[in-house]
């Protein structure tokens, strides 16, 4: 901010001294009159300066802004007529022998006094103007910044729930699964809890980041679809394959969850041979990740989990990749088919 202001500040003695100087350089080696310049360049100059800067600190936000129009144009007008009237007083008072030396020397017909009166006010338009379109500028650059602040707050609260709302179902889910093999399997069971409390521990600890290694996303996959093989039976075949070379590329956590859980409550049966095959594959930036699986219709009276797994997922894919990714699902031949598209660059 400090940084900001000196440039300001410097930018706005730059252009005055600019414009208070060019008269002087214009005429350069030239039969210099310093009392023409003062009178017709510098005290209009002056006088525009006072124009311009008490609109742009306190007319243009106490009076424009709030549309107060008319003591805006009433304030700027008994402005402008002062000075023209003061410019003329000066120029009579102290400057008296430039008109009359400009009358004896010179051929030239002098404009009609309306037409010099029209013209100064216009000269005395311009900085009031310019002041007005400058704040105008500065004001919507603030409001567009205070906006995009307000929806990246909004965005990333949004987003912060969407993952505190990710955590208990992930862990209900899985402790819904252990429950199933307490009676059945007790080894199983303690084996599950153990691997369950490394992956809460991931996603406690290593997910409360925008963006984490691919790499330590697809390590976490991979222990969840071993955790989830322990439940199911000897029926169910699970295939999996993904990236095994490390090339650095960070996507947002815990994305593809969600897609292995979904597979793994309607894709197996308990009676049935099921298939479930997970594929992800990575070209540069691009991220396809694909599931097969058998697609067995949820029970009714079937109340594990509540569907807010891909619900979340849609969600946040909107939030964090929008007109970067693309989610598909198909079903053909009592085959469900998933795939998810992201482009992380």
């Amino acid at each position: 901010m400090p940084n900001n202001k000196n440039i300001t500040l410097f930018s706005h003695l730059l252009v005055w001294f600019v414009l208070f100087s060019m008269p002087y350089f214009l005429s350069y080696g030239q039969e210099q009159e310093m009392d023409r310049i003062k009178a017709h360049f510098w005290i209009p100059l002056c006088f525009s300066v006072i124009i311009f800067y008490s609109n742009y600190f306190v007319l243009v936000d106490r009076f424009l802004f709030p549309k107060k129009m008319l003591q805006f144009v009433t304030i700027n007008t008994v402005m402008i007529m002062l000075f023209l009237l003061l410019k003329e007083y000066i120029e009579d008072t102290y400057f008296k022998e430039i008109a009359e030396k400009r009358l004896i020397n010179s051929n030239r017909v002098e404009p009609p006094f309306k037409m010099a009166v029209y013209i100064q006010v216009l000269s005395y338009m311009a900085p009031l103007l310019f002041s007005i379109a400058l704040k105008t500028t500065k004001r919507w650059i603030k409001t567009e910044a205070e906006r995009k602040e307000a929806a990246n707050i909004k965005l990333q609260s949004e987003l912060q729930h969407l993952h505190y709302q990710l955590q208990p179902h992930f862990f209900f889910n899985s402790l819904n699964n252990i429950y199933a093999m307490v009676d059945l399997s007790p080894d199983q069971a303690k084996t599950s809890i153990h691997s369950l409390s490394k992956l809460m521990r991931y996603m406690l600890y290593e997910t409360n980041v925008e963006t984490i290694l691919l790499s330590k996303e697809i390590d976490f996959m991979k222990r969840y679809i071993e955790l989830m093989k322990l439940r199911v039976s000897d029926k169910t075949v699970v295939n999996y394959s993904f990236p095994v070379k490390e090339t650095g590329i960070k996507i947002a956590p815990l994305l593809f969850i969600s897609l292995i859980e979904n597979a793994f409550k309607h894709g197996v049966s308990a009676s049935k041979e099921s298939l479930i095959t997970i594929d992800m594959t990575q070209d540069d930036h691009k991220i396809r990740f694909v599931i097969d699986n058998n697609n067995y219709p949820k029970q009714t009276d079937d109340k594990s989990g509540s569907g807010i797994g891909l619900q979340n997922l849609v969600k946040r894919l909107e939030l964090l990749y929008p007109q970067k990714h693309e989610f598909k699902t198909f079903l053909k031949n009592d085959r469900f088919l998933v795939t998810l598209e992201i482009e992380t660059n």
